[in-house]
């Protein structure tokens, strides 16, 4: 029943930005969590950021500062602006949605960022 779209991705030189989309369709009544992770070559799928619906977050160490979450719950999208970009940001993103019991996840977009 639900999909998850992703958009956004793609090369960039160090220091710039992307921003990344990721909807949700289907029915739905309330997303809990949404979330955003990433897998970079040889390394573990990481959490990167989420919010919560009341609009918490949490970020990794390694984005804060540089990175920012935000969800529209009408759209039922949520975003990713990644500023300051730098090459270990490179890796593949993935978009989940946590709907209490289940959870969600998109087809991933590649973040390639050039030194």
């Amino acid at each position: 029943q639900v999909q998850l779209v992703e958009s956004g991705g793609g090369l960039v030189q160090a220091g710039g930005s992307l921003r990344l989309s990721c909807a949700a369709s289907g029915s739905i009544a309330s997303i809990n969590v949404m979330g955003w992770y990433r897998q970079a070559p040889g390394k573990q799928r990481e959490l990167v950021a989420a919010i919560t619906h009341g609009g918490s977050t949490n970020y990794a160490d390694s984005v804060k500062g540089r990175f920012t979450i935000s969800r529209d719950n009408a759209k039922k999208t949520v975003y990713l602006q990644m500023n300051s970009l730098k090459p270990e940001d490179t890796a593949v993103y993935y978009c989940n949605v946590m709907i209490i019991p289940y959870n969600y996840w998109g087809q991933g977009t590649q973040v390639t960022v050039s030194s």
